[in-house]
């Protein structure tokens, strides 16, 4: 149990994170093949394919798609003072479909690839592709 009273999780093998680094190397190598630019998580925040991997044991190599600034400003923004769900303003909606529409692009550029990818869990991973090995 951890010092505040709750059981943390486990944490993935010196052995798992070698070989999800390895992962994450060539998902990067196969997105900007593809033409996509594509970052390593200490690169974050700029736009393209952000690739990362999560230590925890049941993680793995996560690919998300940041947009400029400006994009996810604007939804966030919007967010923030309060908007109906019902009708939501146009950057939002825009903002989903881009996220939406290159999730599911690196889907397909990533098993065309070869890899083994699925949509993250949406509850704990958002937008983001889970790729959980190679298939070639």
């Amino acid at each position: 149990m951890g010092e505040h009273g709750f059981d943390l999780p486990p944490k993935a093998t010196r052995e798992v994170m070698d070989w999800r680094e390895e992962l994450a190397d060539r998902t990067c190598e196969a997105l900007a093949q593809a033409g996509l630019p594509a970052h390593r998580v200490d690169l974050q925040g700029r736009p393209g394919a952000n690739v990362q991997v999560d230590p925890l044991a049941d993680g793995g190599v996560l690919v998300e798609w940041g947009t400029q600034e400006e994009l996810a400003t604007a939804a966030v923004d919007l967010l923030e003072s309060g908007v109906d769900p019902s009708n939501l303003p146009h950057a939002i909606r825009h903002y989903e479909t881009v996220q939406t529409c290159m999730r599911d692009a690196i889907l397909q550029i990533l098993a065309s690839a070869g890899f083994h990818v699925a949509r993250a869990d949406a509850h704990t991973y958002g937008s983001a592709v889970h790729v959980k090995g190679r298939t070639l």
